[in-house]
């Protein structure tokens, strides 16, 4: 189980001092530690696995037309902001000096789409990882150091049609050399924290086009980067049956947490009479996605609360995540690239104002401090999440990395919530909490067009939702009744209909796009979940909206009804398993309907031609727990009518989960 341990403490350690690279204060720094850490004996020998993010710039060379990496608050530069994952070993002599090996491995973000300019190519570089040489002086609980070694990456030049779309992506390796500086500080328990500044020099290696017409690429990386890390310190003999003993005091100022999860699915071949754009293939298909994010909380003052997020998604859904309006991988829309890419997915400040009275526990958990809170309260929370977080949960059905996969089962598909491409927005959510209900309501940023990863302050989306809790036959419940609306940049199903009636030479695609305005949607969703005995719940849920307008943000369901049973293990002997059978029907509007018959593309679907039908999906899992942090899922999905398509299916979708948490 070392290797476990180890992995789990891996995966943990989160890239979370990172958030000032991302646009954060400096939280990490401000972190209260109990006084006697710094009156402790420490120790810097022994080894460590920690994780980092940051930002970075650099050069990729003259005439190799970069692509524009996402640097959120920052400029986009060839890196964008980066993040990663690091290993290594420390001894300290009794002189204090302290020599080290460190591995490291550093990915970067997401294109800036729109800052990408149009040309017949574009270099990026998609990872970077370093074996290096450290040497510090120990000044007791802080280290500063430098450090240099053997550096490599992987490049590749993404060849463009005259739309601006990759028609191929050859890559290479390349090595080199990396030096740099920093210093790092013990917190508390056995984490540290760092600051490290690293220059890499790769090789300059040419790409050949020549199968594209085109001379070939010499690519020069040099690159600077700026990390902010945390390292767990595991000890000299990690591989101990005997825990490590914790370094300093521990502090219950902050929290860290962290999960990793990889998905695996596939269908073998089904029916089709024809295909189109969107549509799922029907020869059969298999491929996986891998999330590891890190969830790093901070105690600012009482009631005073910062969160920061940072993830890392790769992978593919089946069919680029197209084909399916209940798509069955709950992690897809996060993926898309060969090799993992970083965001600070959420950052956001809650404040909570107790009113008095009974109090509750609040263990340690993601986005968690443990402690105290007054039943009786008002929270506040700014900046970016999920709306899922807060708004629609459920029990039995609301974690895709734990539960059920298919996303007409683990939200309310017609809720055509804010989000960019990975699920996430910007806004404020405000809470009232009492005993036996809640009402909580936010208003949101929406995506400048359908499918869009650029969230605007033009336009906005805002949702109330009520809360009941209330018990039957003293078996709990809660019923959640929530309403939306969306002001988004959108077309109406009709009018592009009616256009394209009057010339059917026109593209009803290409119409849809010239008449989008802000435009609005509006629905509702009803969402409940009963235990009807210990460990055992029913879930339901109900969803509509208006079906007037393009979606926006989540996918091409207008009206949609959910459900099904979680059963706990302890009735055979395995009470940390789970097992999930549940269903789900999804519906278009008239408009909608017409608009993909008439060989119109939605954000999901799309098969040139519709023979509608309802969507049914029917999907049952088993979580089996390894132990208390390692879960693994086996999951089938049986996917009837697939795009509202008669003429299409049914698809049978296998799925195994592999997730970690610590």
């Amino acid at each position: 189980m070392t290797c476990v341990r180890i992995f789990r403490v891996q995966i943990a350690a989160g890239a979370a001092l990172g958030a000032a690279a991302f646009g954060m204060p400096a939280a990490a720094a401000d972190m209260a530690v109990k006084s006697p850490t710094m009156n402790a004996i420490y120790t810097w020998t022994g080894f460590y696995v920690g994780a980092h993010v940051g930002y970075g710039d650099g050069s990729l060379g003259p005439g190799t037309n970069p692509l524009p990496l996402q640097g959120v608050v920052f400029p986009h530069t060839v890196t964008g902001g980066i993040g990663g994952f690091q290993v290594g070993y420390n001894h300290e002599f009794a002189n204090r000096f302290v020599l080290g090996i460190e591995a490291d491995a550093t990915f970067v973000s997401p294109i800036d789409q729109p800052r990408r300019a149009p040309a017949s190519f574009n270099s990026s570089i998609d990872y970077v990882g370093t074996v290096r040489g450290r040497v510090g002086y120990a000044f007791g609980s802080w280290m500063p150091y430098v450090t240099g070694g053997f550096a490599w990456g992987h490049t590749q030049v993404r060849v463009n049609d005259a739309a601006g779309e990759a028609v191929s992506e050859p890559g290479q390796y390349q090595t080199g050399w990396t030096v740099g500086a920093g210093a790092e500080f013990a917190l508390s328990g056995n984490w540290t924290a760092k600051v490290e500044y690293d220059y890499i020099d790769l090789s300059r290696q040419t790409l050949g086009l020549d199968a594209f017409g085109m001379p070939g690429v010499a690519i020069d990386p040099h690159l600077h980067l700026l990390k902010f890390g945390l390292n767990y310190q595991l000890g000299d003999s990690p591989w101990s049956a005997t825990p490590t003993k914790a370094l300093l005091p521990e502090s219950d100022n902050w929290s860290i947490h962290a999960q990793t999860t990889l998905i695996g699915q596939g269908y073998p071949a089904f029916r089709s009479a024809y295909s189109g754009t969107n549509s799922l293939p029907a020869g059969g298909q298999v491929q996986q996605t891998w999330t590891t994010t890190a969830f790093l909380g901070v105690k600012l003052w009482e009631g005073g609360e910062l969160y920061f997020n940072p993830e890392t998604a790769q992978g593919f859904g089946l069919n680029g995540t197209l084909g399916i309006a209940g798509f069955p991988n709950g992690e897809a829309q996060k993926a898309g690239a060969p090799y993992p890419r970083i965001r600070p997915q959420r950052y956001y400040f809650k404040q909570t104002f107790g009113f008095g009275g009974e109090q509750e526990d609040v263990p340690d958990g993601p986005n968690q401090i443990a402690g105290k809170r007054d039943i009786d309260r008002l929270t506040l929370i700014v900046g970016r999440f999920a709306i899922g977080d807060f708004f629609d949960g459920n029990s039995y059905a609301k974690d895709p990395r734990a539960d059920f996969m298919n996303w007409a089962m683990w939200a309310s598909a017609a809720y055509d919530f804010p989000a960019d491409l990975p699920g996430y927005t910007r806004g404020a959510v405000v809470e009232l909490n009492r005993k036996d209900w809640a009402v909580r309501a936010g208003l949101f940023q929406v995506p400048d067009a359908p499918n869009s990863d650029i969230l605007t302050f033009k336009t906005g989306g805002a949702v109330v939702e009520f809360e009941g809790r209330y018990s039957i036959f003293d078996q709990p419940g809660k019923l959640r009744v929530g309403v939306f609306g969306n002001q988004g940049n959108t077309g109406n199903y009709s009018q592009a209909l009616a256009i394209e009636a009057t010339d059917p030479s026109l593209d009803i695609n290409s119409v849809m796009a010239s008449i989008r305005k802000d435009s609005l949607k509006y629905g509702f969703y009803i969402n409940s979940e009963q235990q009807i005995a210990k460990d055992v719940g029913l879930f339901g849920r109900l969803s509509w909206n208006d079906g007037h307008t393009e979606i926006l943000s989540f996918t091409d369901v207008d009206r949609s009804l959910s459900g099904g049973v979680s059963v706990k293990g302890s009735y055979w002997g395995r009470p940390d398993d789970t097992i999930g059978i549940g269903g789900a029907i999804n519906g278009l509007s008239a408009s909608h309907r017409d608009f993909l018959a008439a060989g119109g593309l939605g954000l999901l679907i799309g098969d040139g031609a519709l023979n509608y039908r309802n969507e049914g999906i029917f999907e049952t899992y088993y979580a089996y727990s390894v132990n208390k942090h390692i879960t693994v899922t086996g999951d089938y999905q049986f996917i009837a009518n697939p795009a509202y398509n008669a003429d299409r299916g049914p698809a049978h979708i296998f799925s195994g989960r592999l997730h970690g948490e610590f």
